[in-house]
């Protein structure tokens, strides 16, 4: 099957005039289909728009590492949400990073302060995306492995359910008729939605509404508005506001309720807030305000310390999962089954060894700050000249290491506006929702809720759609 369809992308990148045909098919399919952004010329207008880069062709996956990432999901659900709810955990693994990165630092503080407070939120909603490349090892062998889970802002799950029609069309446009009808029917947008209407319906409040809280440069939109417009078509409101506007008019009653221009706030669902450049003094304190509300935030503050790098990295130590999720022993296998090799950069002996380890071999390895959203990572010449800087100071607990993952190279095309057509050597990250609601102790909901392929060029070593280096793709299982 793997070769059959390395026999189709042959033939298609053999003939230019029926790429040049089908690529001019599939641009405008993406238009007609609303796979949008605005434009980084004009990023607060949608009256100018282009399509969101995608691949011409979809790309090979194997059918079982795609299985096994769809079955461990709602194993990786279950483990965030148990992260979130330790909070000695939370508390011992963050205790030399928050020492060194004051973004983590913060958030703990808020953290700490809403639990010393008591919580008045008794419903949570978890919306993650976990994130895996397919390594290929020495025998030629694929591997799934885990990249890192995105407990905040996970993206792309609207413009991704409609990216399958575009691939599909041009699979036919270019005489694969047959192998267009293999493309697996995806909608992540149903799937958020979903989750964020039965927190909604739990909160327990016919008039409430829930709040979209979003950047102040909004190109994604369109992708907020996939999983938006599901909302409104079950008859729930649904506001858009930043940080500041929650500053200004945001406040709470008595019971802890949160009240923004006056309606009441159900569920805040986090598009924004993930980076530290979008906080100064007025946004902390309006991020607090959310957190010591009774609303459901997704995600509340210990979900989203629940996806740092450096609980990833704890999470891979012997002994830890069992101690998170006891008496699930066929979960924690499934999960354990997905990790890399991790590594600490705590002060100490076992810190030092790794340190110049990778200082000596940095292509065996990437180094990852405490950050999401895209081109943080370090490779290379960069991370040995970082570590070497760092290799002595506190400042390196800041860092994770994670052994480097080899995938096989594809080709494809990377459709971008204003690019031109060529074929190019690419790699692939899988991405696959999860979704999940908790009313106190009692998990009400627990589900895969889609997926996402991302396609770049081998040169460019990190960095996502958002970030201008991925392309949106689909996956053609083999």
């Amino acid at each position: 099957m793997a070769a059959a369809w390395q026999d189709v992308v042959q033939d298609v990148v053999r003939d230019a005039a029926a790429v040049r045909e089908a690529a001019a098919a599939a641009v405008d399919a993406a238009l007609l289909a609303g796979v949008l952004m605005r434009t980084g010329e004009q990023p607060h207008a949608s009256d100018v728009v282009n399509y969101a880069p995608f691949t011409l062709l979809p790309s090979a996956v194997p059918r079982a590492l795609f299985e096994q990432a769809y079955a461990v999901q709602q194993d990786f659900n279950l483990l965030v949400d148990a992260v979130s709810q330790n909070k000695e955990f939370l508390e011992q693994t963050l205790a030399s990073t928050i020492k060194v990165d004051d973004f983590t630092a913060r958030l703990f503080r808020i953290h700490m302060q809403v639990l010393e407070e008591g919580l008045a939120q008794t419903v949570f909603l978890g919306i993650n995306r976990s994130d895996y490349m397919f390594d290929c090892g020495l025998d030629g062998a694929a591997a799934l492995r885990q990249i890192e889970i995105n407990t905040i802002a996970a993206s792309f799950g609207g413009l991704t359910s409609r990216t399958t029609d575009v691939h599909r069309l041009v699979l036919k446009v270019l005489g694969k008729t047959e192998e267009a009808s293999h493309l697996l029917p995806n909608n992540p947008a149903k799937g958020l939605a979903l989750g964020i209407a039965k927190a909604w319906e739990l909160y327990g409040s016919q008039r409430a509404v829930v709040m979209f809280l979003v950047e102040d440069v909004q190109r994604n939109i369109f992708d907020q508005r996939c999983v938006e417009n599901e909302l409104w078509n079950r008859n729930i409101r649904v506001l858009r506001r930043r940080f500041r506007d929650v500053w200004e008019q945001g406040s709470l009653d008595a019971s802890r309720r949160l009240f923004v221009d006056g309606q009441e706030v159900a569920v805040v669902y986090y598009r924004e807030g993930y980076v530290p450049q979008v906080y100064d003094q007025q946004n902390w304190e309006a991020r607090l305000l959310l957190e010591r509300s009774r609303a459901v935030k997704c995600p509340d503050i210990a979900t989203q310390l629940a996806g740092t790098k450096k609980v990833q990295q704890e999470l891979s130590r012997p002994g830890t999962l069992e101690k998170l999720l006891p008496g699930h022993p066929e979960a924690i296998s499934r999960i354990r089954a997905t990790f890399a090799g991790l590594y600490s950069l705590d002060e100490g002996e076992e810190g030092d060894r790794i340190a110049a380890t990778a200082i000596a071999d940095p292509d065996r390895f990437v180094l990852k700050p405490q950050r999401e959203g895209g081109g943080n990572n370090l490779y290379g010449e960069e991370l040995r000249e970082v570590l070497e800087k760092i290799k002595d100071s506190p400042e390196r607990t800041s860092y994770i290491l994670m052994d480097k993952i080899k995938p096989q190279p594809a080709l494809n095309y990377l459709l971008r506006a204003h690019s031109p057509l060529q074929v190019s050597e690419c790699i692939s990250e899988l991405g696959i929702f999860g979704v999940y609601v908790r009313q106190g102790r009692e998990l009400v909901l627990n589900q895969a809720a889609g997926h996402l392929l991302r396609t770049k060029a081998v040169e460019h070593a990190d960095g996502g759609v958002a970030a201008g280096v991925a392309v949106l793709d689909t996956p053609y299982l083999v």
